[in-house]
């Protein structure tokens, strides 16, 4: 694992261990990836409630909670999917702030939306922060970028 990854998960710890809030994760293209990365470091049981996968449209709407009409108008792979998937787990964990993440990793286009583009949200109560990113790697490469910069957006706004 990379000193960025590495530095950025020391950030996240150091947050949430401090302040004592708690943190889910809704995942999708990341396949868990981001609640491994919060697991790497001892303690984030501490603070880390925990992650659902959530990759079929159908687990998407039975377990979160999204709605069928936001699938529907904007597609699995969208900003609204993403910020309903961050709302919903962290309403459904109780936790201070939840992260999400949706998109497509290729290789094939998905919904009509070309590989590499991925949505992240994070959610605390009152407010939801969403980012489109447009990754250009392989599929591994945009899995490990997408969690990354899922990260790094929750470090941004925790203070927000």
């Amino acid at each position: 694992m990379n000193k960025e990854i590495l530095k950025v998960i020391y950030k996240v710890h150091e947050f949430f261990k401090k302040r004592r809030l708690k943190l889910s994760v809704a995942e999708s293209c990341t396949g868990g990836l981001i609640s491994h990365y919060l697991t790497v470091h001892p303690g984030a049981s501490i603070f880390f409630e925990g992650g659902v996968v959530s990759y079929s449209i159908e687990f998407k709407k039975r377990i979160l909670g999204v709605s069928s009409e936001t699938i529907l108008r904007y597609g699995v792979v969208s900003e609204e999917t993403a910020r309903e998937m961050a709302d919903r787990i962290r309403v459904l964990t109780m936790a201070d702030f939840s992260l999400s993440t949706t998109g497509n990793l290729g290789p094939e286009v998905l919904e009509d939306k070309e590989k590499g583009l991925v949505y992240v949200a994070v959610s605390k109560k009152g407010k939801t922060f969403s980012r489109e990113l447009r990754l250009r790697g392989g599929r591994e490469e945009n899995k490990e970028e997408a969690a990354m910069e899922a990260l790094k957006l929750l470090i941004e706004m925790i203070n927000k």
